[in-house]
Protein backbone atom coordinates (compact mmCIF):
# COMPACT_ATOMS: atom_id res chain seq x y z
CA UNK A 1 0.00 0.00 0.00
CA UNK A 2 1.07 3.59 -0.54
CA UNK A 3 2.27 5.08 2.74
CA UNK A 4 0.14 8.23 2.62
CA UNK A 5 -3.60 7.62 3.12
CA UNK A 6 -6.37 9.42 1.23
CA UNK A 7 -9.07 11.31 3.15
CA UNK A 8 -12.24 12.00 1.14
CA UNK A 9 -14.44 14.94 2.19
CA UNK A 10 -17.80 14.66 0.43
CA UNK A 11 -20.43 17.36 0.40
CA UNK A 12 -23.17 17.17 3.02
CA UNK A 13 -25.66 18.03 0.28
CA UNK A 14 -26.98 14.51 -0.42
CA UNK A 15 -25.44 11.37 1.13
CA UNK A 16 -21.67 10.78 1.19
CA UNK A 17 -21.79 7.41 -0.54
CA UNK A 18 -21.86 8.96 -4.02
CA UNK A 19 -18.13 8.15 -3.96
CA UNK A 20 -18.84 4.52 -3.01
CA UNK A 21 -22.01 3.51 -4.86
CA UNK A 22 -21.52 -0.02 -6.23
CA UNK A 23 -18.31 -2.02 -6.80
CA UNK A 24 -18.23 -1.10 -10.50
CA UNK A 25 -18.48 2.69 -9.97
CA UNK A 26 -16.94 3.22 -6.54
CA UNK A 27 -14.06 5.68 -6.37
CA UNK A 28 -13.24 4.31 -2.91
CA UNK A 29 -12.91 0.73 -4.21
CA UNK A 30 -10.90 1.89 -7.21
CA UNK A 31 -8.36 3.64 -4.98
CA UNK A 32 -8.12 0.68 -2.61
CA UNK A 33 -7.59 -1.67 -5.57
CA UNK A 34 -4.71 0.58 -6.70
CA UNK A 35 -3.01 0.30 -3.32
CA UNK A 36 -4.30 3.33 -1.39
CA UNK A 37 -5.63 3.40 2.15
CA UNK A 38 -8.87 5.40 2.02
CA UNK A 39 -10.83 7.19 4.72
CA UNK A 40 -14.14 8.96 4.05
CA UNK A 41 -16.29 11.28 6.14
CA UNK A 42 -19.92 10.27 6.58
CA UNK A 43 -22.03 13.33 7.38
CA UNK A 44 -25.03 13.21 9.69
CA UNK A 45 -28.35 14.27 8.18
CA UNK A 46 -29.23 17.30 10.37
CA UNK A 47 -32.56 17.84 12.02
CA UNK A 48 -34.03 20.44 14.36
CA UNK A 49 -31.51 19.59 17.09
CA UNK A 50 -28.66 20.61 14.77
CA UNK A 51 -30.15 24.06 14.11
CA UNK A 52 -27.11 25.94 15.45
CA UNK A 53 -24.39 23.96 13.67
CA UNK A 54 -22.25 26.34 11.64
CA UNK A 55 -19.38 26.14 9.20
CA UNK A 56 -16.92 26.15 12.12
CA UNK A 57 -18.62 23.02 13.49
CA UNK A 58 -18.29 21.25 10.14
CA UNK A 59 -14.65 22.29 10.05
CA UNK A 60 -13.86 21.20 13.62
CA UNK A 61 -16.12 18.16 14.10
CA UNK A 62 -15.96 17.07 10.48
CA UNK A 63 -12.67 17.71 8.73
CA UNK A 64 -10.35 18.10 11.73
CA UNK A 65 -11.92 15.25 13.68
CA UNK A 66 -11.48 13.00 10.66
CA UNK A 67 -7.89 14.12 10.15
CA UNK A 68 -7.16 13.44 13.82
CA UNK A 69 -8.63 9.93 13.44
CA UNK A 70 -6.47 9.24 10.38
CA UNK A 71 -3.40 10.46 12.29
CA UNK A 72 -4.25 8.19 15.23
CA UNK A 73 -4.67 5.11 13.02
CA UNK A 74 -1.66 5.94 10.82
CA UNK A 75 0.63 8.13 12.93
CA UNK A 76 3.41 10.25 11.44
CA UNK A 77 2.06 10.01 7.90
CA UNK A 78 0.96 12.93 5.80
CA UNK A 79 -2.48 12.74 4.23
CA UNK A 80 -3.77 13.30 0.69
CA UNK A 81 -7.04 15.21 1.22
CA UNK A 82 -9.72 15.36 -1.48
CA UNK A 83 -12.96 17.34 -1.29
CA UNK A 84 -16.03 17.10 -3.50
CA UNK A 85 -18.40 20.05 -4.10
CA UNK A 86 -19.08 21.77 -0.75
CA UNK A 87 -16.62 19.33 0.82
CA UNK A 88 -13.94 20.78 -1.46
CA UNK A 89 -14.79 24.32 -0.39
CA UNK A 90 -14.48 23.18 3.24
CA UNK A 91 -11.12 21.57 2.41
CA UNK A 92 -9.82 24.80 0.87
CA UNK A 93 -10.82 26.71 4.00
CA UNK A 94 -9.19 24.08 6.21
CA UNK A 95 -5.99 23.93 4.14
CA UNK A 96 -5.66 27.72 4.19
CA UNK A 97 -6.10 27.77 7.97
CA UNK A 98 -3.54 24.97 8.37
CA UNK A 99 -1.04 26.87 6.21
CA UNK A 100 -1.64 29.99 8.29
CA UNK A 101 -1.07 28.07 11.52
CA UNK A 102 1.95 26.02 10.38
CA UNK A 103 0.09 22.69 10.37
CA UNK A 104 1.93 20.44 7.88
CA UNK A 105 -0.07 17.21 8.09
CA UNK A 106 -1.35 17.31 4.50
CA UNK A 107 0.65 15.92 1.57
CA UNK A 108 -1.61 17.29 -1.17
CA UNK A 109 -5.09 18.63 -1.84
CA UNK A 110 -7.58 17.62 -4.53
CA UNK A 111 -10.80 19.41 -5.37
CA UNK A 112 -13.66 17.88 -7.37
CA UNK A 113 -16.25 20.32 -8.79
CA UNK A 114 -15.52 22.64 -5.86
CA UNK A 115 -15.68 26.44 -5.93
CA UNK A 116 -13.40 28.75 -3.96
CA UNK A 117 -14.38 31.96 -5.78
CA UNK A 118 -18.12 32.63 -5.95
CA UNK A 119 -18.10 35.82 -8.00
CA UNK A 120 -19.50 33.87 -10.97
CA UNK A 121 -21.41 30.93 -9.45
CA UNK A 122 -23.35 30.16 -12.63
CA UNK A 123 -27.04 29.35 -12.81
CA UNK A 124 -27.31 28.65 -9.09
CA UNK A 125 -26.88 32.39 -8.64
CA UNK A 126 -30.43 32.80 -10.02
CA UNK A 127 -31.72 31.46 -6.69
CA UNK A 128 -29.36 33.35 -4.41
CA UNK A 129 -29.64 37.06 -3.68
CA UNK A 130 -30.07 38.98 -0.44
CA UNK A 131 -33.88 38.79 -0.48
CA UNK A 132 -33.92 35.07 -1.27
CA UNK A 133 -31.46 34.36 1.55
CA UNK A 134 -33.56 36.40 3.98
CA UNK A 135 -36.63 34.38 2.96
CA UNK A 136 -34.77 31.10 3.46
CA UNK A 137 -33.50 32.26 6.84
CA UNK A 138 -37.06 33.04 7.95
CA UNK A 139 -38.23 29.61 6.84
CA UNK A 140 -35.28 27.84 8.47
CA UNK A 141 -35.86 29.69 11.74
CA UNK A 142 -39.14 27.78 12.05
CA UNK A 143 -37.84 24.31 11.19
CA UNK A 144 -34.16 24.53 12.18
CA UNK A 145 -33.02 23.33 8.77
CA UNK A 146 -33.49 23.67 5.03
CA UNK A 147 -35.93 21.00 3.92
CA UNK A 148 -34.68 18.34 1.54
CA UNK A 149 -37.56 19.07 -0.85
CA UNK A 150 -36.52 22.73 -1.16
CA UNK A 151 -32.95 21.81 -2.03
CA UNK A 152 -33.99 19.10 -4.46
CA UNK A 153 -36.40 21.50 -6.14
CA UNK A 154 -33.67 24.08 -6.71
CA UNK A 155 -31.40 21.54 -8.39
CA UNK A 156 -34.29 20.26 -10.51
CA UNK A 157 -34.96 23.76 -11.76
CA UNK A 158 -31.29 24.16 -12.72
CA UNK A 159 -31.64 21.17 -15.04
CA UNK A 160 -35.39 21.15 -15.57
CA UNK A 161 -35.28 19.22 -18.85
CA UNK A 162 -33.01 16.44 -17.60
CA UNK A 163 -34.29 16.14 -14.03
CA UNK A 164 -37.94 17.10 -14.36
CA UNK A 165 -39.70 17.37 -17.71
CA UNK A 166 -38.03 14.59 -19.67
CA UNK A 167 -38.66 12.16 -16.81
CA UNK A 168 -42.30 13.25 -16.49
CA UNK A 169 -42.81 12.67 -20.20
CA UNK A 170 -40.97 9.35 -20.18
CA UNK A 171 -42.43 7.92 -16.95
CA UNK A 172 -45.97 9.28 -16.89
CA UNK A 173 -47.05 10.31 -20.39
CA UNK A 174 -45.36 7.41 -22.17
CA UNK A 175 -45.77 5.01 -19.26
CA UNK A 176 -42.25 3.65 -19.64
CA UNK A 177 -40.85 3.59 -16.14
CA UNK A 178 -37.27 2.40 -16.23
CA UNK A 179 -35.41 1.22 -13.15
CA UNK A 180 -33.13 3.41 -11.11
CA UNK A 181 -29.42 3.42 -11.80
CA UNK A 182 -26.98 4.09 -8.97
CA UNK A 183 -26.90 7.86 -9.39
CA UNK A 184 -30.68 8.11 -9.64
CA UNK A 185 -31.09 6.14 -6.42
CA UNK A 186 -28.50 8.30 -4.67
CA UNK A 187 -30.18 11.47 -5.95
CA UNK A 188 -33.47 10.34 -4.38
CA UNK A 189 -31.80 9.92 -0.98
CA UNK A 190 -32.13 13.57 -0.01
CA UNK A 191 -30.63 15.41 2.95
CA UNK A 192 -31.20 18.61 4.89
CA UNK A 193 -28.97 21.59 5.75
CA UNK A 194 -28.73 23.09 9.26
CA UNK A 195 -30.05 26.64 9.40
CA UNK A 196 -26.97 28.38 10.79
CA UNK A 197 -24.50 26.68 8.45
CA UNK A 198 -26.66 27.25 5.37
CA UNK A 199 -27.10 30.92 6.19
CA UNK A 200 -23.34 31.38 6.74
CA UNK A 201 -22.54 29.53 3.52
CA UNK A 202 -24.93 31.60 1.42
CA UNK A 203 -24.00 34.97 2.93
CA UNK A 204 -20.25 34.62 3.43
CA UNK A 205 -19.43 32.67 0.30
CA UNK A 206 -22.12 33.22 -2.36
CA UNK A 207 -23.16 36.78 -1.54
CA UNK A 208 -19.99 38.30 -0.06
CA UNK A 209 -17.32 36.06 -1.67
CA UNK A 210 -15.38 36.31 1.61
CA UNK A 211 -13.14 33.31 0.93
CA UNK A 212 -11.57 34.46 -2.32
CA UNK A 213 -11.22 38.02 -1.03
CA UNK A 214 -9.37 37.06 2.16
CA UNK A 215 -12.11 37.89 4.65
CA UNK A 216 -13.27 34.41 5.65
CA UNK A 217 -12.51 33.82 9.37
CA UNK A 218 -11.39 30.57 11.00
CA UNK A 219 -10.95 30.73 14.77
CA UNK A 220 -11.51 34.46 14.61
CA UNK A 221 -8.74 35.18 12.09
CA UNK A 222 -9.09 35.45 8.30
CA UNK A 223 -7.55 32.87 6.00
CA UNK A 224 -5.97 33.48 2.62
CA UNK A 225 -6.11 31.14 -0.37
CA UNK A 226 -2.82 32.77 -1.38
CA UNK A 227 -1.16 30.68 1.35
CA UNK A 228 -2.01 27.40 -0.43
CA UNK A 229 1.25 25.88 -1.71
CA UNK A 230 0.60 22.12 -1.57
CA UNK A 231 0.46 20.17 -4.86
CA UNK A 232 -3.13 20.47 -6.05
CA UNK A 233 -5.31 18.39 -8.37
CA UNK A 234 -8.59 19.89 -9.55
CA UNK A 235 -11.49 18.50 -11.56
CA UNK A 236 -14.11 20.57 -13.33
CA UNK A 237 -16.96 19.05 -15.32
CA UNK A 238 -17.95 20.39 -18.74
CA UNK A 239 -21.71 20.64 -18.19
CA UNK A 240 -21.76 21.44 -14.47
CA UNK A 241 -24.79 23.54 -13.46
CA UNK A 242 -23.81 23.64 -9.77
CA UNK A 243 -20.08 24.49 -9.89
CA UNK A 244 -19.31 25.73 -13.43
CA UNK A 245 -15.81 24.69 -14.44
CA UNK A 246 -14.72 28.25 -15.23
CA UNK A 247 -15.60 29.15 -11.64
CA UNK A 248 -13.73 26.12 -10.29
CA UNK A 249 -10.73 27.12 -12.46
CA UNK A 250 -10.42 30.46 -10.62
CA UNK A 251 -8.19 28.92 -7.95
CA UNK A 252 -5.37 29.27 -10.52
CA UNK A 253 -5.14 33.01 -9.89
CA UNK A 254 -5.94 32.83 -6.18
CA UNK A 255 -2.94 30.72 -5.10
CA UNK A 256 0.61 30.02 -6.32
CA UNK A 257 0.48 26.23 -5.88
CA UNK A 258 1.27 23.67 -8.53
CA UNK A 259 -2.16 22.88 -10.01
CA UNK A 260 -3.05 19.99 -12.27
CA UNK A 261 -6.45 20.87 -13.67
CA UNK A 262 -8.74 18.35 -15.37
CA UNK A 263 -11.84 19.23 -17.37
CA UNK A 264 -13.91 16.09 -17.88
CA UNK A 265 -17.05 15.42 -19.88
CA UNK A 266 -20.24 15.05 -17.91
CA UNK A 267 -21.97 17.07 -15.22
CA UNK A 268 -21.60 17.73 -11.52
CA UNK A 269 -22.27 14.12 -10.52
CA UNK A 270 -21.76 11.91 -13.58
CA UNK A 271 -18.50 13.69 -14.42
CA UNK A 272 -17.07 12.75 -11.01
CA UNK A 273 -18.54 9.23 -10.80
CA UNK A 274 -16.52 8.29 -13.86
CA UNK A 275 -15.08 4.76 -13.58
CA UNK A 276 -12.57 3.54 -16.19
CA UNK A 277 -14.55 1.07 -18.31
CA UNK A 278 -13.84 -0.02 -21.87
CA UNK A 279 -17.27 1.08 -23.13
CA UNK A 280 -16.98 4.61 -21.79
CA UNK A 281 -17.27 7.49 -24.24
CA UNK A 282 -15.86 9.93 -21.72
CA UNK A 283 -12.84 12.11 -22.29
CA UNK A 284 -10.99 14.84 -20.44
CA UNK A 285 -8.50 17.63 -20.98
CA UNK A 286 -5.72 18.32 -18.55
CA UNK A 287 -2.78 20.62 -17.98
CA UNK A 288 -0.38 21.25 -15.10
CA UNK A 289 0.50 24.79 -14.03
CA UNK A 290 3.82 24.64 -12.18
CA UNK A 291 4.12 26.30 -8.78
CA UNK A 292 4.29 30.05 -9.29
CA UNK A 293 3.67 29.58 -13.01
CA UNK A 294 1.89 31.88 -15.44
CA UNK A 295 -1.88 32.15 -15.13
CA UNK A 296 -3.91 30.99 -18.12
CA UNK A 297 -7.49 32.20 -18.42
CA UNK A 298 -10.08 29.45 -19.06
CA UNK A 299 -10.19 29.85 -22.84
CA UNK A 300 -6.39 29.93 -23.02
CA UNK A 301 -6.29 26.83 -20.84
CA UNK A 302 -8.71 25.06 -23.21
CA UNK A 303 -6.48 25.79 -26.18
CA UNK A 304 -3.34 24.53 -24.40
CA UNK A 305 -4.66 21.45 -22.55
CA UNK A 306 -4.13 17.93 -23.85
CA UNK A 307 -7.13 15.70 -24.59
CA UNK A 308 -7.31 12.10 -23.33
CA UNK A 309 -10.03 9.52 -23.99
CA UNK A 310 -11.52 7.75 -21.00
CA UNK A 311 -11.86 8.33 -17.28
CA UNK A 312 -9.77 10.83 -15.30
CA UNK A 313 -9.57 8.43 -12.31
CA UNK A 314 -6.34 6.73 -13.49
CA UNK A 315 -4.69 10.12 -14.03
CA UNK A 316 -5.54 11.18 -10.47
CA UNK A 317 -4.40 7.86 -9.02
CA UNK A 318 -1.06 8.14 -10.82
CA UNK A 319 -0.76 11.74 -9.63
CA UNK A 320 -1.31 10.60 -6.03
CA UNK A 321 1.17 7.73 -6.40
CA UNK A 322 3.84 10.08 -7.74
CA UNK A 323 3.45 12.20 -4.60
CA UNK A 324 3.47 9.27 -2.17
CA UNK A 325 6.29 7.53 -0.37
CA UNK A 326 7.50 3.96 -0.36
CA UNK A 327 5.11 1.01 -0.25
CA UNK A 328 4.17 -0.24 3.24
CA UNK A 329 1.99 -2.94 4.76
CA UNK A 330 -1.71 -2.02 4.86
CA UNK A 331 -3.00 -0.86 8.25
CA UNK A 332 -5.37 -2.83 10.43
CA UNK A 333 -8.97 -1.71 10.42
CA UNK A 334 -9.57 0.91 13.08
CA UNK A 335 -7.58 1.34 16.28
CA UNK A 336 -8.07 1.20 20.02
CA UNK A 337 -9.04 4.89 19.92
CA UNK A 338 -11.44 4.39 17.01
CA UNK A 339 -12.99 0.91 17.22
CA UNK A 340 -15.47 -0.20 14.58
CA UNK A 341 -19.03 0.77 15.55
CA UNK A 342 -21.04 -0.57 12.61
CA UNK A 343 -20.70 -2.28 9.27
CA UNK A 344 -20.31 -0.09 6.20
CA UNK A 345 -21.87 2.23 5.19
CA UNK A 346 -22.46 3.13 8.84
CA UNK A 347 -25.53 4.37 10.69
CA UNK A 348 -25.74 7.99 9.50
CA UNK A 349 -26.54 6.96 5.95
CA UNK A 350 -29.67 5.17 7.17
CA UNK A 351 -31.11 8.26 8.85
CA UNK A 352 -33.98 9.96 7.05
Amino acid sequence: MHAEPVLLIPAWIMKYYILDLSPHDSLVKYLVDQGHTVFCISWKNPGEAEHDLGMDDYLRDGFHAALDAVNAILPKRKVHAAGYCLGGTLLAIAAAAMARDGDTRLASTSYFAAQTDFSEPGELGLFIDASQVSLLEAQMAKTGYLKASQMAGAFQMLRSYDLLWSRLVHDYLLGDRSGFNDLMAWNADTTRMPATMHSQYLRRLFLNDDLSEGRYPVDGRPVSLGSLTLPTFMVGTATDHVAPWRSVHKLHYLCPAEITFVLTSGGHNAGIVNPPVSTSKRQYQWLTREAGGTYLAPDEWLAAASTVRGSWWPAWQQWLAARSGAQVKPPRMGSSAYPATADAPGSYVLEK
